[in-house]
């Protein structure tokens, strides 16, 4: 920044400047100094102009930034708020399968257990009927001879 250097100057100016004898003066080229000082002070408002553009672009940036940061931070909020509702929806639906084959494997079991009942009682009856219808026969061929 020039104003840096104007003041660096007036700086040099001071410190190299001669001393009064006997004392902690010095002297100075007053002419010098105002003309340092009147560059100063013309250099200074662009200066200010310049920094508090740069303020105004840094806060700008770090809004947007802040805003993009926001924006990124809720996607990840909402793709994990997805993907625990579909682990839960998964989790529920194999609970599901897991509830409906139980169910078909209980059903199945007592379906085959009565079937199994009904084919013996079947088969009893079928016994019955022919040791009775065997019974029937011999007492036949009894007589018959």
């Amino acid at each position: 920044m020039e104003i840096f250097q104007l003041l660096d100057n007036l700086e040099d100016l001071i410190e190299n400047s001669k001393k009064v004898p006997l004392s902690d003066k010095s002297m100075i080229d007053k002419e010098e100094i105002l003309e340092l000082l009147k560059e100063i002070r013309i250099k200074l408002p662009d200066e200010l102009k310049q920094a508090k553009w740069v303020k105004e672009e840094r806060e700008r940036i770090l809004a947007e930034a802040q805003k993009e940061a926001d924006g990124v931070v809720k996607e990840a909020e909402n793709r994990i708020i997805s993907i625990i509702d579909e682990h839960e929806i998964t989790k529920k639906a194999y609970e599901q399968k897991d509830h409906i084959i139980s169910v078909a494997n209980e059903s199945s079991r007592q379906i085959m257990q009565g079937t199994k009942e009904h084919a013996d009682e079947l088969l009893a009856n079928l016994e019955t009927s022919l040791e009775s219808i065997l019974k029937e026969i011999k007492q036949d061929r009894k007589e018959l001879k």
